[in-house]
């Protein structure tokens, strides 16, 4: 089969530069390889996202770091000189906390992550445990005669980043999975951080270490996934799916959302993923192979997102 080959947006004319720019109305825009890497941001990404949002264009920052509340999220934008609102800013730990909320849940959660999910659980009125370092003191058998007794409010286990992760709570989380009436939340499986000297594991590797434990698959809340379309945007996002763009840098988690909602998609190789990559996508499609990247072949591309407008 003949696989679909993406767009170079630096090689486009003037006025197909322009239609394409007139094609969609919704920007989806990842952040961290996409705005920026850690805290630095990507060169003339302020600029590019600011000259949407002067063209009437309306862009919401997707991201699946669960660390920080996306109040927090949207003041490190602000300092960064990108023009967003908090309402426009959606984080995988927000997602949880809304996921639990339309549940009507009411018990407790136990939290394998960091401060953004606790935050979104208090501001959603979800009551938590778990957050900040839990040592294995001794061996497994002084962590077996510690006797942990589980909490009987807990209904629910949210696994986001965790740089404290540790044996004990992994053995917790998984204890309280063991109930099968307990709801299994992980706000994304992406592999790694785009870091550019270190290779850092990110939520997936945790979250696959607590469901092999558990023997029980979570529910995921950020991208590929496609609840954010339903807490963000309804219907709309079936209704004018060709009037959204996804701009990314990962092809399993920004494309692969992209493809599946039926968005456009940007691809920017500006932080996890190479073109190398897409050009793997490309060539497993047309030896018949079915492989998930397979359908997450971007539209466009161009290095950083600063070149659309250069």
């Amino acid at each position: 089969m003949t696989a679909k080959v993406p767009k170079n947006i630096t090689d486009l004319a003037k006025d197909e530069l322009e239609d394409f720019l007139d094609s969609f109305d919704v920007v989806l825009t990842d952040c961290d390889g996409v705005l920026w890497l850690h805290n630095q941001v990507i060169d003339g990404s302020n600029d590019a996202i600011n000259r949407f949002i002067d063209m009437g264009k309306e862009v919401y920052f997707i991201t699946n770091n669960s660390t920080k509340t996306r109040l927090e999220l949207a003041e490190k934008a602000r300092k960064l000189d990108f023009q967003v609102e908090t309402q426009n800013m959606v984080s995988v730990a927000y997602l949880a906390a809304q996921y639990l909320k339309r549940q009507n849940f009411s018990k407790k959660a136990f939290i394998v992550g960091d401060t953004g999910i606790s935050g979104e659980l208090d501001a959603a009125g979800i009551r938590h445990l778990g957050v900040g370092p839990d040592v294995l003191d001794g061996n497994l058998n002084t962590l077996v005669k510690q006797k942990f007794i589980p909490d009987p409010e807990v209904g629910a286990v949210v696994v986001g980043f965790d740089e404290h992760i540790s044996f004990p709570k992994i053995m917790k989380a998984a204890t309280y999975l063991d109930n099968k009436d307990t709801i299994f939340v992980a706000t994304n499986t992406d592999e790694r951080l785009p870091m550019p000297t270190f290779v850092i594991p990110e939520t997936g590797a945790i979250v696959r270490a607590i469901e092999t434990c558990a023997e029980r698959k979570a529910t995921i809340m950020g991208k590929p996934e496609s609840f954010l379309c339903d807490i963000m945007f309804g219907e709309d996002c079936k209704a004018n799916s060709d009037r959204y763009l996804m701009i990314g840098d990962r092809l399993n988690t920004d494309i692969l959302f992209g493809a599946k909602n039926h968005f456009q998609t940007l691809f920017v190789e500006s932080g996890v993923h190479s073109m190398d990559r897409v050009y793997n996508a490309i060539a497993q499609a047309e030896a018949g192979m079915h492989e998930e990247e397979t359908i997450a072949i971007p539209d466009y591309y161009v290095p950083k997102i600063a070149n659309l407008f250069i």
